[in-house]
């Protein structure tokens, strides 16, 4: 029943949400400070500031007056709060007194600065920057030229020259750099044909460990590698020392408060693409690493897919006396924070239920301030005792907001699929119409993108504005998802649109036999990236969708694998070999060679600076079907990447979703 303000969620909501990001404890625990982000008045991008808080959620204010502060740090002493801000098309670090007052910049790297640490005793501060370095590569990108007319060539010898996040490579490398911070002197101390990333300080300050891909002087193309390995270092650059021996693909680091361990969390690639992260300890007594997961199938990190773009902790966290570290788990469609011995004896789950734990962050007393995500709200920041099991919301960005909205709750299912494998499920009824048999409604299937990701408990505006609109929405993480475990994971390497295809099927047959409000002569499917691919690959092999969206698709292994920023490595390893030695096994995973089979409308929506999946993937889709006349349509976004869904343009966000019910609405109704 309607009540009072209540409406149902528009597309243009999009421009009312405040997403909570990156929360910071005080050194005592005492005080909090986060990035809240929000589309800016003109709808053009995002504001970014800092906002503060007791850690009780007494006297939040903001902060920082800039529009892009994000990554904040507090200073060891914690008197003062640096952070990055971007200004005068540089990134840099600014730095402002804890109990307020104005900001100042602290750096000035020609380049700027992509992220940072402040030493253990506050003097210094890491930096990772791209380094302006000669070098005998031949790489050599273009230039801005103060003359238009002005044009150069860009000489690409490296097969890695682009990326969907950064573009198209500029020849230089990041790098570490240590930074006085009363001085404002530095020194570079890494530099040569490698890139440094996940950099964290010793407990004494006097080292710094780091991962890289350092190339050996054998070695064919570095750019091949997967793998990189973890490092230390002398903050005055002398003293390198390799600890790893090429076995792993390093995410983040940390190392212990009594200076004994490094932590890391990485894969082994014992199934490439498809391999379960765990968390490792190196010991630097011995030079031994431990896998840390007792339980053999934890995924570490969070994969939980949303459409809000607040993003996760990127590296594990130390309880203060070494014993335990703080790490999150993606499990059965939810995210959770776990607990792990530092010997690797054993792990707790200190907050699980059935939401996203985005971040979070240690406070005093076993505590932890933690922003969590549910199916009916984006993401707000916690206070949450594991001991006791309370929890109390400090923050209400978007409680007025969601008062106004009328949501749809996901029904949670459990199904197996026709060979065996248990199926998780959701279905969500639509918001404020009748449904029975006698009122039957549209549904539509979603599929997540990765394939190596999952869907659950947390808030997707697309899947709400579909409800809103008057369809069901079906959702589920077929084989190939994580959260199941690493063989449930790696099902879907070598076929993709075979057993995760019929996963998919099976979701759908089960909705229709037990759901008699589901008209099942009007069912949709929709999805981005894998999804897209999915998308593409179901209207070939099917006709019981009346209407499908296509969204960042691939079509083409073939062509993909030479275009896209990860094709390469990402086609051999997924579908099983390269156009030259597989062409029959790749273009027999493909949906182009199926598209004389496709008799669904399909809309094509597209990124068209998408590097991750170009849009050629597209225009071949679109081309296929226009020539077979299958009733399609090409949407393309200017300036958008793979990205445009979760943060891309605020305008081209909202265009998208109305693209999508907008072809629904004509096809499903």
């Amino acid at each position: 029943m309607m009540m009072g303000k209540q409406h149902k969620v528009q597309a243009e909501d999009l421009y009312r949400f405040r997403w909570i990001q990156e929360p910071v404890a005080d050194p005592t625990g005492q005080r909090i400070v986060y990035v809240s982000r929000q589309v800016n008045e003109k709808r053009t991008g995002y504001d970014l500031q800092l906002r503060i808080m007791q850690a009780d959620g007494s006297d939040e204010r903001q902060f920082t007056a800039g529009s892009s502060d994000r990554a904040p740090a507090w200073s060891p002493d914690g008197q003062r709060i640096a952070f990055l801000r971007l200004h005068d098309k540089k990134t840099q670090v600014w730095i402002i007194p804890a109990n307020g007052g104005e900001a100042t910049v602290a750096t000035s790297l020609l380049e700027g600065v992509s992220a940072f640490q402040w030493s253990p005793d506050g003097n210094h501060l890491l930096l990772t920057a791209e380094q302006e370095q000669d070098t005998e590569e031949t790489t050599d990108h273009s230039k801005q030229a103060d003359d238009n007319d002005k044009l150069e060539a860009l000489i690409v010898d490296r097969i890695t020259y682009k990326s969907d996040s950064g573009g198209l490579w500029n020849g230089r490398r990041e790098h570490l750099y240590v930074y006085h911070v009363e001085t404002g002197k530095g020194q570079w101390i890494t530099s040569g044909a490698y890139d440094v990333h996940a950099a964290v300080w010793s407990h004494d300050g006097q080292q710094i460990a780091f991962a890289a891909h350092m190339p050996a002087d054998d070695e064919a193309d570095p750019d091949f590698a997967l793998t990189s390995d973890l490092y230390s270092i002398r903050i005055d650059g002398s003293g390198l020392t390799c600890w790893t021996n090429n076995q792993y693909e390093l995410a983040s680091l940390s190392w212990s408060p009594d200076g004994k361990q490094i932590a890391f969390i990485a894969s082994d690639e014992s199934y490439h693409n498809a391999t379960l992260l765990r968390l490792y300890g190196l010991s630097l007594h011995d030079s031994s690493i431990t896998c840390l997961c007792d339980d053999a199938e934890l995924m570490i990190t969070n994969v939980l897919v949303g459409d809000t773009g607040i993003g996760a902790n990127a590296r594990p966290i130390y309880s203060k006396d070494s014993k335990h570290i703080y790490v999150q788990s993606s499990a059965e469609g939810t995210v959770q924070l776990l607990q792990l011995a530092a010997d690797g004896s054993g792990h707790t789950v200190l907050l699980d239920g059935q939401r996203n734990i985005h971040y979070f962050t240690p406070l005093h007393n076993g505590t932890f301030a933690i922003v969590s995500a549910s199916p009916l709200q984006p993401g707000e920041l916690f206070l949450a005792d594991p001991a006791t099991g309370t929890e109390t919301q400090l923050t209400h960005a978007n409680d007025a907001l969601l008062a106004e909205l009328l949501l749809s709750t996901p029904q949670e299912l459990h199904l197996t699929s026709v060979d065996g494998h248990p199926l998780q499920a959701w279905l969500m009824p639509p918001v404020d119409v009748e449904y029975s048999a006698d009122h039957k409604v549209p549904a539509v299937l979603e599929i997540h993108g990765g394939p190596h990701m999952m869907y659950g408990f947390t808030f997707v505006l697309e899947f709400q504005l579909l409800c809103s609109q008057g369809y069901a929405v079906i959702f589920t993480n077929p084989r190939g998802s994580h959260g199941y475990g690493q063989t449930f994971v790696n099902a879907c390497r070598g076929d993709y649109g075979g057993g995760d295809y019929r996963d998919l099927m099976t979701v759908a047959d089960y909705m229709l036999e037990h759901t008699d409000w589901i008209d099942p002569q009007r069912i949709g499917v929709t999805g981005g990236s894998y999804g897209g691919f999915m998308t593409n690959w179901i209207v070939g092999q099917t006709d019981r969708f009346k209407a499908a969206v296509t969204q960042r698709s691939i079509s083409n292994w073939i062509s993909f694998y030479g275009v896209s920023d990860i094709g390469f490595y990402f086609t051999e390893d997924q579908i099983g070999g390269n156009p030259w030695d597989k062409l029959e096994q790749l273009w027999k995973h493909s949906p182009l060679a199926y598209a004389g089979n496709v008799k669904t409308p399909i809309l094509i929506l597209h990124g068209e600076k998408d590097l991750r999946c170009p849009i050629e993937q597209a225009e071949q889709w679109f081309t296929a079907l226009k020539r077979l006349g299958v009733t399609t349509r090409l949407v393309r976004f200017p300036e958008a990447n793979h990205e445009l869904s979760r943060s891309g343009h605020p305008q081209l966000r909202i265009q998208r979703l109305q693209q999508i019910t907008g072809w629904f609405e004509h096809y499903l109704r």
